[in-house]
């Protein structure tokens, strides 16, 4: 009697797992599709009802209303789009200016946390947690109105060395004008970046051949300082001019003002995510093997030696992915501005959309933008953690 292989026989369709699977994922993209045509057909049919048709023609309109702080040239007359613009520019300074200072903050807080002196230790402490259990919206209307708009009238304004001036106005650093060797200097400064890039790369392909950690951040900065200057030196005039702020009236003149609402969202962005960004840090370190360590001194390496060489390379294995949930906490928190007043993205986006009514259109759009901005920060700092991740033997 002939008997059947288990191995050969035919599974029947509804018993073969993966056939169930491919109909479970159609099925999930068909519901899915059909519930996001009912959404779109309900908002069209009600937009049609008022009238409206969606679309972002509307962009070309005029804006209508001021700015108070752009970095690209803007009045009543521009439109929409270029008022958009403004607070997507404004938006990403803040994001940057943020994550460059609440990184450097924070490594310094991380490591702080793991000092052996009593008081450097509480102190970092006392000041994470502090930060951690506040509320951000609280934090940032708190650092506004209690510390920036608490600052001296103009005419009594704090002046720090370097002529830098504080006032409830904001705070006016010393600025460089440009002269007529600007353009030719900027194009030296593209040279001298090119070519901190270049020694950079050699010295980090020189390390994994010989296996030392040349001082590479170092090396690049000082190349590119010394071209910096010698361009600088070498050419007929200035390349720019230091302006110098002054008390004119009722205003401060000259130098680069960096508005209160700036400076608050700014720094209380910076001080907030350093925090958190000291408690990644400080796990981090705590994950190196204590062994590592005791086997740095042992071959007579110092203290900062030991964190750049043994600690830190290898803690930023721990440290990088919870390091860019923060960067992505930092950009996302940025539409807090509207608390302070800031023109950032979202509430150049509200002005926008209170003035036109086009609020699916632009709800949409900073939905998109913020999403870009994860998307490419999420990117960056994956291919970072590739390119830091130790190899084992």
């Amino acid at each position: 009697m002939a008997t059947t292989n288990p191995q050969t026989a035919k599974i029947p369709v509804w018993r073969d797992e993966r056939i169930l699977k491919w109909i479970a994922q159609i099925a999930f993209t068909v519901t899915i599709i059909f519930f996001a045509e009912l959404i779109f057909s309900n908002m069209a049919e009600g937009l049609s009802q008022q009238g409206t048709k969606l679309g972002f023609s509307f962009l070309q309109g005029a804006a209508g209303f001021d700015i108070a702080e752009t970095l690209i040239e803007f009045s009543r007359s521009s439109t929409y789009w270029q008022a958009f613009l403004v607070g997507l520019y404004n938006t990403l300074l803040v994001s940057i200016v943020g994550i460059i200072f609440s990184t450097i903050l924070g490594v310094i807080l991380g490591v702080a946390r793991l000092s052996t002196n009593l008081l450097v230790r509480w102190l970092s402490a006392a000041y994470l947690e502090l930060m951690r259990n506040l509320s951000l919206l609280v934090f940032l209307i708190f650092w506004y109105l209690g510390v920036f708009l608490k600052l001296p009238r103009v005419k009594e304004a704090i002046i720090w060395p370097g002529e830098i001036y504080l006032s409830n106005r904001g705070i006016v650093f010393p600025w460089g004008l440009p002269t007529e060797t600007a353009s030719t200097y900027r194009t030296i400064l593209l040279v001298a970046v090119l070519a901190a890039a270049g020694v950079g790369f050699v010295l980090h392909q020189r390390g994994k051949r010989t296996g030392k950690s040349p001082l590479t951040l170092l090396w690049s900065f000082g190349v590119f300082a010394l071209i910096a200057l010698a361009g600088w030196f070498f050419l007929p005039t200035a390349p720019y001019m230091l302006e110098f702020p002054y008390v004119d009236g009722l205003r401060i003149a000259g130098g680069k003002t960096f508005t209160p609402e700036f400076m608050a969202l700014a720094s209380g962005l910076t001080l907030y995510t350093a925090a958190f960004i000291g408690e990644v840090v400080r796990a981090g370190i705590q994950a190196v093997s204590r062994g590592q360590v005791e086997a740095a001194r042992a071959i007579g390496l110092n203290g900062f030696q030991t964190l750049r060489l043994v600690i830190f390379p290898q803690a930023l294995q721990v440290i990088v992915p919870p390091l860019t949930s923060q960067y992505l906490n930092l950009t996302k928190n940025s539409s807090l501005a509207i608390a302070v007043g800031y023109a950032d993205l979202f509430y150049v986006s509200n002005t926008i959309l209170n003035q036109s009514g086009r609020a699916v259109e632009m709800i949409t759009l900073v939905m998109l933008t913020y999403l870009t901005f994860s998307l490419l920060t999420s990117l960056f700092m994956n291919w970072y953690n590739q390119r830091i991740l130790l190899v084992e033997r």
